[in-house]
């Protein structure tokens, strides 16, 4: 099969795709050379790639490679261009963070392998012009996630299955509407599929979004399609799980948004499609922020979390705004953020204690400090507090639903946010606020090369928190590429938080109080600390006379939730996993009979001709 390349000046881009898949190829085999060895090649097949795109890859000119017949078109534009900034930026940190997490394990080829291949999928969704290259590369990114996500092996037949399944129907989803666009346009460039959208009739118009946005809410674990989620999210290891969280699942909202803007917005039924997503992604808020309250597993908590968060994101792409796509962009950026760290921040407490219990481990912040500092920064910026950059896209959102009149969604996300706070407790309580116990003496702080990258991406998200412009703009800039109305000349003038220029946020006098303040009891505090703290175990102490006995477990999280988790108890006790589960069953037994129908021997099937002749003959004046 013949392979042309079109020269031009993109011709980078093949190169790129050649490094991450020759860099996977070589990683995989070099760790039976030198596990160092192996190390360095798998930072090179990321880090190379990350360093040659934003350095020499423009943005608006395309590279074709025509691949029997059919011409793959490659290419980027500033839409692109803002998710590859999550995809690299993240997959980059996550790397040099996974050169500690790793240290130890076994199969870490395997590990490299999917990860590059991975990072490789979603660069090439975002850099397709053209629906076949699309669809391939999104294939690859759902084998090498669920590869990833059955690395430990545990429960491979409900959490892997569920997740191919779930991953099988969105990919279907897609791939008819696929070849639903090519019989009607006759041909795959999707530029050509947007230009040509406005022409089709109405049930196309209405049916082709539908397909897309199915295969596209699967990854962004959209209620009701998210259910795959936290078991694959938690099950993965977590090297890899901030980069599934914080940035494949943004390969979901990448789709969404470029149907939202280039096609539905243009239908007359457009609107009761938004109001449709944006109340889906209120809903997935939610409960998911209800589950994760519930959990006592950091991973599990996280897994909740993160499908809460994505909820946000969701609610404000759907509201369809000048501000609610900038805020549910802006949350989509911090989201990978935040949610990366905190992934991390709890696989260095997995690798230096060996669990991720609330309830086992506790007392860390004088054991792991610059792990603490990382799971500070980004829960403030998971909670939506100034002045990091979380409460910049929560503010926006909000301006977003008020200003559009959606005043019970404004309800149902403030709801979420606020029940927030009890699981963001949760989690910093859990691990690093209460006392310290004797059994725990030996923990030491996280490898440096896995505290740099957390520490690093905790002073982003306050960076960002000052002065968003730095991402405002290239999200402008996107959203004009897509062909949204720039009519603010800057989409940024639309919120009252930021100043004419989009360049920071006026909360200054704010941002140097809390900084004050924040200096002036951690000096108070460390001060009087070295002169009267008395170190004390979660046993010593006595309740009504009685003295707990080793075995008792009295930390906080036992119990802790249960007043709330009781009052909202009528909202959780109906799961749609359960429909599933019995649909599944379903089939199942449909599936037995007919393997007890089929059973592949000739005499018995020549009773069914028997029988069905029979039937024929006895019923000809009906059937003829």
């Amino acid at each position: 099969m013949p392979l042309i390349f079109k020269k031009n000046s993109m011709e980078m881009i093949h190169i790129i795709f050649l490094i991450f898949l020759g860099g996977a190829i070589l990683t995989y085999f070099a760790g039976k050379v030198s596990k160092v060895l192996q190390d360095i090649l798998f930072l090179i097949s990321v880090l190379a790639p990350t360093y040659l795109f934003f350095a020499n890859v423009g943005i608006g000119k395309d590279v074709t490679l025509t691949l029997g017949g059919i011409s793959l078109v490659w290419g980027v534009n500033h839409f692109s261009w803002l998710f590859s900034l999550i995809v690299l930026g993240l997959g980059s940190f996550a790397a040099v963070y996974a050169i500690g997490y790793m240290k130890g394990k076994e199969r870490k080829g395997y590990f490299y392998f999917n990860y590059i291949l991975s990072i490789m999928s979603m660069m090439g969704i975002l850099l397709s012009r053209d629906l076949v290259s699309f669809f391939i590369f999104w294939e690859i990114m759902t084998w090498t996630s669920y590869l990833m996500t059955i690395y430990s092996g545990n429960d491979i037949q409900r959490i892997g299955i569920k997740y191919f399944v779930f991953s099988a129907i969105g990919a279907y989803a897609m791939l008819m509407s696929i070849v639903i666009v090519h019989h009607i346009n006759g041909s795959f460039l999707i530029g050509s599929m947007i230009h040509a959208y406005p022409s089709m009739n109405l049930t196309m118009q209405i049916w082709i979004p539908i397909l897309f946005l199915m295969a596209f809410g699967v990854k962004a674990a959209m209620m009701p399609l998210h259910v795959w989620a936290p078991d694959a999210y938690s099950n993965a290891p977590m090297a890899y799980t901030s980069v599934f969280s914080g940035a494949l699942s943004k390969m979901g909202i990448y789709g969404m948004v470029i149907i939202l803007v280039t096609m539905v917005n243009h239908i007359p039924q457009g609107f009761w499609f938004r109001e449709v997503i944006a109340w889906l992604g209120g809903i997935t808020s939610v409960l998911g922020t209800l589950w994760a309250i519930k959990q006592d597993d950091a991973k599990k908590l996280l897994a909740y979390s993160s499908v809460a968060q994505l909820g946000y994101i969701i609610t404000g792409i759907g509201i369809g705004t000048e501000q609610g796509m900038l805020a549910g962009l802006f949350l989509a950026i911090m989201h990978a953020l935040f949610k990366g760290n905190l992934f991390m921040v709890t696989g260095a407490i997995e690798k230096q204690t060996g669990t991720t219990n609330f309830t086992e481990v506790t007392g860390l912040i004088r054991k792991m400090p610059w792990t603490f500092l990382a799971a500070l920064l980004s829960i403030i910026a998971l909670a939506g507090i100034p002045p990091l950059g979380g409460f910049i896209g929560k503010w926006m959102l909000y301006e977003s639903l008020i200003t559009s009149d959606h005043y019970l969604l404004v309800i149902v996300i403030f709801f979420s946010s606020t029940a927030a706070f009890l699981y963001c407790y949760k989690f910093l309580f859990g691990f690093f606020l209460g006392q310290e116990e004797k059994e725990w003496a030996h923990v030491k702080e996280a490898p440096v090369v896995m505290v740099v990258p957390m520490v690093v991406l905790g002073l982003f998200m306050f960076v960002l928190g000052t002065f968003p412009g730095i991402i405002l703009k290239p999200i402008n800039s996107g959203l004009i590429d897509l062909g949204f109305v720039d009519s603010y000349k800057h989409l940024w003038e639309t919120s009252v938080i930021l100043n004419n220029w989009g360049d920071h946020v006026v909360l200054q006098p704010i941002l140097y109080s809390i900084i004050g303040i924040f200096v002036f009891f951690l000096i108070f505090l460390t001060w009087k600390g070295y002169k009267t703290t008395r170190y004390v175990t979660t046993k010593d102490i006595s309740s009504s006379g009685e003295v707990p006995r080793e075995d008792e477990n009295l930390t906080f999280s036992v119990g802790f939730m249960q007043p709330f988790l009781r009052v909202v108890e009528p909202a959780m006790r109906r799961q749609i996993d359960k429909y599933y589960n019995g649909f599944a069953d379903g089939l199942e037994s449909l599936f037995e009979f007919m393997r007890r129908v089929y059973t592949g021997n000739g005499q018995t099937y020549a009773i069914y001709v028997i029988v069905f002749v029979v039937v024929v003959l006895l019923f000809q004046n009906v059937l003829f």
